[in-house]
């Protein structure tokens, strides 16, 4: 079975090397001291600080494996075409509905982050608006029913 591939922007890319390369560095410097610390209160059967600093390298460990991983597969899309979305466009958009506008930066799964307006590709919004050009209007599949966007800008 092939590899799954992570889509990226170049600067997505650039971002998750940064964490990377921070977590392999000051993460695993971090976890070590606490570590330290925490055997010289002696007993670690029951030692919850060395409990909980084992449980924080598991996970720092865990992301290092992941990031690696998305590195290895990431694959790099630059858009052509910047009158339409594509992956690394900014749209603004305005909610029919309500007037609400929302500015939304199109990222690759791995980078995205709603509450910073970095929205997937793969997303129900993502998806109805990759390809769109300014001044359509999309339609996207919600769980409160369809909710129709004007694009108003691509950056």
């Amino acid at each position: 079975m092939p590899a799954k591939t992570f889509k990226m922007t170049a600067e997505g890319k650039e971002e998750l090397e940064r964490e990377l390369d921070s977590l392999k560095t000051e993460g695993r410097i971090d976890i070590a001291e606490k570590l330290k610390v925490a055997r010289s209160y002696g007993d670690l059967s029951e030692n919850s600080e060395y409990d909980e600093a084992k449980s924080e390298q598991a996970k720092i460990e865990a992301r290092i494996s992941e990031l690696e991983y998305q590195l290895e597969h990431a694959v790099i899309i630059d858009s052509a075409d910047k009158n339409a979305v594509s992956m690394g466009s900014k749209v603004t958009v305005v909610r029919l509905s309500d007037k609400a506008e929302a500015v939304y930066e199109i990222v690759g799964f791995a980078q995205s982050d709603p509450s910073n307006g970095k929205i997937s590709d793969e997303s129900p919004v993502g998806k109805a608006l990759m390809g769109a050009k300014k001044g359509d209007t999309v339609v996207v599949e919600a769980p409160i029913g369809n909710l129709e966007y004007k694009i108003k800008k691509i950056d």
